[in-house]
């Protein structure tokens, strides 16, 4: 029997977290609407507006690239759907399902990895977001410091917004999912009848192997698609978690997938390939295209870039807390991250997840070596988020290979098929990473483990895990005779 069964310790729920029935249904506050909308919301940051000359660079095949990874984002979906269904307490996604499976030292690496990739990824978004306020407002030369300024407003709006409750940040995410959605897929669509085929590139425009190109392809494709497992990190507010994280996740995903595919085709067909591969702004381009002389393109697509990155930040500010809420909850982490206030919000862990990002953009603007590290951090959450994507996958297949379950033939193949391709999906992605990012993220584990050993040993003197038997501290009267 697994340790998530037994019945919580009594450090495990603060009393902030005994909620009245009213503030309960204010706490599962995301409908599949809601839940859908913060999957999309996550997907879809400020990513998607220079993947399209990223992809480029690697050739028409980038798009085929995207499809494959889109493919893998979909069966990732499906597995946390799955996993939800069957894990007794979801609370926390990708660290409950591993915690549930191999125990609290597993569900702990997962869920730490997953802590750090969340708020580094914030950092990421954050950084792309202030050049598309300043090409909004016109900001042609502006300071380090003023940058900052900016990212602050960037992080700390959605944290106020979360702060204010579960049900304010959803209506928040869905207004800024329609808002930033459908002038994408206007591009997407109205874009094809100006598209041009001489504008696409060669099949591989890497100048190197076919590997080298598909490498190029995968590494923003990858990272376009983190937020997949959105629903389920948040199960707690989802109303029937059962049924409604694996129709949000796979609602999400794919409507997220098609928007990428469609959208990266048109602006490669709208826009000639010497042309989007040296620019750091493609869409502007497309509208160029599409409204020929245009003197309002620019202002548009950064307005909507704008949005579009204020709602990613906004849905993963939850769910960077809601990841240290599940782990802190179950006294695995520091307990004042399972603070809460009487709607049920993580405020704590909100304000500890915006300050991170906070100094890490802090370093970027004032320190010649912040941009290098800041790079690396954002390479991190590819490898970072990998871990509990592999993690939740091998859960689900020791689960299918194990006697606990009666299935029929086709399903269990069908599961197993889905298992199995997590896996090999999860291993992908840490390999198309490179050496030096694995590496890095190595250190990142090794500083967690280091946490955790406080933390076990805290938990063994309170009764919450079981203490390892020594052998009794004795030394014989030959040995104790030498010594002296």
């Amino acid at each position: 029997m697994s340790l998530s069964t037994a019945p919580p310790p009594p450090h495990a729920a603060p009393p902030g977290d005994t909620l009245s029935p009213r503030n309960q249904e204010k706490s599962h506050a995301l409908g599949l609407t809601s839940a859908t909308g913060l999957v999309i919301g996550s997907i879809v940051g400020t990513g998607v507006f220079t993947m399209p000359a990223v992809l480029a660079g690697a050739g028409t095949m980038g798009i085929a690239v995207l499809g494959v990874v889109a493919v893998g984002a979909m069966l990732l979906a499906v597995l946390f759907g799955q996993l939800t269904k069957r894990v007794p307490n979801s609370d926390g996604g990708l660290y409950a399902y591993s915690r549930h499976e191999f125990g609290d030292f597993a569900g702990y690496l997962v869920g730490w990895c997953y802590w750090i990739q969340s708020w580094a990824g914030n950092a990421a978004i954050v950084s792309s977001w202030v050049f598309y306020v300043d090409a909004l407002f016109g900001f042609a030369h502006p300071s380090g410091m003023e940058n900052f300024g900016i990212a602050l407003v960037g992080l700390w709006v959605p944290a106020l917004i979360n702060l204010a409750g579960i049900r304010q940040m959803a209506v928040f995410q869905n207004i800024t999912v329609v808002l930033k959605f459908f002038p994408l897929l206007f591009v997407g669509i109205v874009g094809w009848a100006f598209v041009e085929k001489a504008h696409f590139g060669p099949f591989n425009a890497s100048g190197g192997s076919l590997y080298s190109g598909i490498g190029i392809a995968a590494g923003v494709a990858l990272f376009s698609f983190i937020g997949v497992e959105a629903a389920a990190v948040t199960a707690k507010r989802v109303r029937d978690p059962r049924r409604n994280v694996l129709r949000a996740s796979m609602i999400g995903t794919a409507a997220s997938a098609i928007l990428y595919v469609v959208v990266t085709a048109a602006v490669m067909g709208l826009v000639a390939h010497h042309t989007l591969i040296n620019t750091g702004s493609p869409f502007v381009n497309a509208f160029d295209s599409i409204f020929p002389h245009s003197t309002w393109a620019g202002k548009f697509i950064a307005a909507i870039a704008v949005i579009s990155g204020i709602g990613a930040l906004n849905g993963w500010t939850l769910i960077v807390t809601e990841t240290s809420r599940a782990i802190a909850q179950d006294d695995m982490f520091p307990r004042p991250f399972a603070w809460t206030d009487r709607n049920g919000t993580a405020w704590f862990g909100i304000l500890v997840g915006t300050a991170l990002p906070s100094l890490l953009m802090l370093w970027r603007y004032t320190s010649s070596s912040g941009l290098t590290v800041f790079t690396y951090l954002v390479d991190l959450t590819v490898v970072t988020v990998a871990i509990p994507y592999f993690m939740s996958a091998i859960a689900q297949l020791t689960f299918l290979v194990s006697r606990r379950r009666r299935v029929v033939g086709w399903l269990l193949a069908r599961d197993l098929s889905v298992a199995g391709a997590s896996v090999l999906f999860s291993m992908w992605v840490t390999f198309a990473s490179g050496y030096q990012v694995v590496y890095q993220a190595l250190v990142v584990i090794l500083a967690g483990l280091i946490l955790y050993a406080f933390l076990n040993a805290r938990r063994q003197r309170l009764g919450e895990a079981a203490e390892p038997v020594d052998l009794p501290d004795q030394v014989p009267a030959e040995a104790g005779a030498e010594l002296s």
